[in-house]
């Protein structure tokens, strides 16, 4: 099976539901990229793939469980023209949330 052949319902989704981070500013989300129970390099290429295919401005949504795999996607931002948001912890792992410059 190929890295990117994967089949989970959400892995990219474009759903363009609303959320409000901590610095009190509602994005709208372009794309949700479901990386739940996936290794390094996986999210990252997601994140990657998805950060593309954003128009400018646009909002990736980053599902993970991975330590690693959050770690690695704020530094990764630069490489990709994109700013990092903000990271959530939340109950299953975390919501990593990438804008597109």
């Amino acid at each position: 099976m190929g890295l990117f052949s994967k089949n989970k319902q959400g892995e990219a989704a474009s759903n363009g539901h609303a959320v409000t981070l901590n610095d009190g500013v509602t994005y709208r989300i372009a794309q949700t990229v479901d990386c739940i129970g996936d290794s390094c390099p996986r999210p990252q290429l997601m994140t990657k793939k998805a950060v593309n295919a954003v128009a400018a401005g646009g909002v990736v949504e980053v599902l993970l469980d991975n330590p690693t795999s959050m770690e690695a996607l704020p530094p990764m931002c630069a490489e990709l023209a994109a700013t990092h948001l903000a990271t959530l912890k939340e109950a299953r792992g975390w919501k990593v949330y990438i804008r597109k410059n």
